[in-house]
């Protein structure tokens, strides 16, 4: 992890004012980084933490990164539970229960457990959100919603925590980005059941992987992104990997950005009825 420093340590350390200004610059009050150093979340953190006089904890967004997530952009607010409560930009301070088995240090900084950031990210944001940055965390460090559960029943009746619980249920750590996440709710929400993701198919000598899809009908369900499109060597693949899927009695309904809820939910319908699969008889959309 880059480092943040805090300026009176590195005058005490023999660097004199004009050398701190020349090659560091403040990003917080008293705490500076290289001046050439590129932003990152992991920086972000280490920062604000020592803003905070290394007493507070690093939680939500930032914590979920430094556990190994992706998908969290340089720029987002660094959530830090801690005491004091003054508005600071590109920090926000909730100042909020947290018990010592919640706790870890990482690289020397205070974090999160993986199961108190994902009760976290569950309560503090809207559902999509939630889920898409549970499944990130999922991914990262294995975790499911019963390893959350007892902090659940821990912080019972404190607030967000319907809302956690409705996020947890969905994570899904083998969404391998956040338009898998999308996809995987858009289809719940119309009220399919939920589809098991990373589906290995093989044929005795190839395999190949659906992103997600539902096992007795055999429909799978891909988002195919940039890459499938422009890297020659990729489409390639996916010719001999679309050959393997097909073989095995697969409908694979392949997804791009240019598709929209329509058309997606409609391609899913024509393939439930070619089946003759009719879940939303009996199953309802997720609230």
């Amino acid at each position: 992890m880059e480092r943040a420093f805090v300026g009176s340590e590195l005058l005490d350390g023999g660097l004199t004012p004009g050398q701190l200004r020349w090659r560091y610059r403040a990003v917080h009050p008293r705490i500076y980084v290289p001046r050439d150093a590129a932003s990152s979340i992991q920086l972000d953190a280490y920062a604000a933490w020592l803003w905070t006089d290394r007493r507070g904890i690093v939680s939500g967004r930032a914590a979920a990164a430094l556990h190994g997530a992706q998908w969290v952009i340089p720029g987002t607010p660094i959530e830090m539970i801690a005491p004091q409560g003054r508005p600071r930009a590109g920090v926000l301070i909730r100042n909020q229960r947290i018990d010592w088995d919640e706790v870890c240090m990482l690289d020397d900084v205070s974090v999160t457990t993986p199961t108190r950031t994902a009760l976290d990210l569950a309560r503090h944001f809207a559902r999509d959100t939630a889920v898409r940055y549970l499944d990130a965390l999922a991914a990262a460090t294995g975790i499911t919603a019963e390893d959350v559960a007892p902090l659940v029943e821990r912080y019972r009746g404190a607030r967000g925590m319907k809302r956690a619980r409705i996020a947890l249920d969905l994570m899904d750590g083998g969404a391998q980005s956040p338009k898998e996440t999308w996809l995987r709710l858009l289809a719940v929400d119309a009220g399919y059941p939920r589809p098991r993701t990373q589906i290995r198919v093989h044929d005795g000598n190839s395999e190949a992987f659906l992103d997600m899809g539902w096992d007795e009908p055999m429909i799978g369900l891909d988002y195919d992104g940039e890459q499938h499109q422009t890297d020659r060597q990729r489409f390639v693949h996916d010719i001999g990997r679309n050959a393997v899927v097909e073989r095995q009695g697969w409908l694979d309904i392949h997804v791009v950005k240019e598709h929209s809820r329509g058309f997606i939910l409609q391609r899913i319908r024509e393939a439930a009825e070619r089946r003759r699969w009719f879940p939303l008889a009996r199953s309802t959309p997720a609230s």
